[in-house]
């Protein structure tokens, strides 16, 4: 999965909201954690990465966007959703970060996962303001292409399907995005090596007492969260 939502919000720092996937949620958000260290400098209580679930036409059901759970509570899948990490970062700094995103698919453009995780929840979107019509859009095929033209762009409609070696631009305004739950954040990646640092996996509990909302949603399928967290 290879999903990034990039948001915008307009205020003095000039921030751009973004979010993107691309296959499943834990191994990008611990890449764009590595990205937000290494081009912005952000110190770990300055890290706006969150995991968490977004183009789907149907929007949140009674407030909530869930993982899979045992009593199908506002499903992500069903509501049409992608797992997506959401950052906000400077619009000068948005290239650099697109370039990022490209380099998570292989020579042959293939998310990591591509062999693995599939369907409509692991999907190639990123999200913009403004969709293909923003400015940023032209930058993210800039990237794609400096980093060795491997990925088609397609307009994201919602509830769109999952392509191989392509990436659906979304506009944020009109496709938000919803925060995953608590034991998403911060998680371990799915591939063998991929155990992370306590330092990093403790991220979720330190934002999480600093009063960070991770949702009312029920933990994983089976009732416990995925892997028994």
């Amino acid at each position: 999965m290879t999903t990034t939502y990039f948001r915008e919000c307009q205020n003095k720092q000039n921030m751009t909201p973004v979010r993107t996937t691309c296959g499943c949620f834990w191994h990008v958000q611990h890449e764009f954690v590595e990205a937000e260290r290494k081009i912005l400098g952000r110190s770990d209580d300055q890290i706006t990465s969150r995991a968490g679930y977004a183009g789907g036409k149907a929007g949140a059901l009674d407030g909530k966007v869930c993982y899979h759970n045992a009593g199908n509570v506002a499903d992500y899948g069903k509501l049409g959703h992608a797992e997506v990490v959401s950052m906000r970062i400077p619009s000068s700094k948005f290239y650099d970060f697109a370039v990022e995103y490209c380099k998570l698919f292989d020579k042959d453009g293939f998310r990591p996962d591509q062999f693995g995780d599939r369907g409509t929840e692991y999907r190639n979107l990123v999200g913009i303001p403004g969709g293909k019509s923003s400015a940023l859009a032209e930058l993210l095929v800039k990237a794609s292409v400096d980093t060795g033209d491997k990925l088609d762009f397609a307009v994201g409609k919602g509830d769109d399907r999952d392509v191989p070696k392509v990436s659906f631009i979304m506009d944020t305004s009109e496709y938000p995005s919803f925060v995953g739950e608590q034991y998403h954040q911060f998680h371990d990646g799915f591939a063998f090596g991929e155990n992370y640092p306590n330092s990093y996996n403790s991220l979720a509990s330190a934002f999480a007492k600093k009063g960070e909302d991770f949702g009312k949603c029920p933990n994983g399928s089976l009732g416990i969260g995925l892997g028994g967290l």
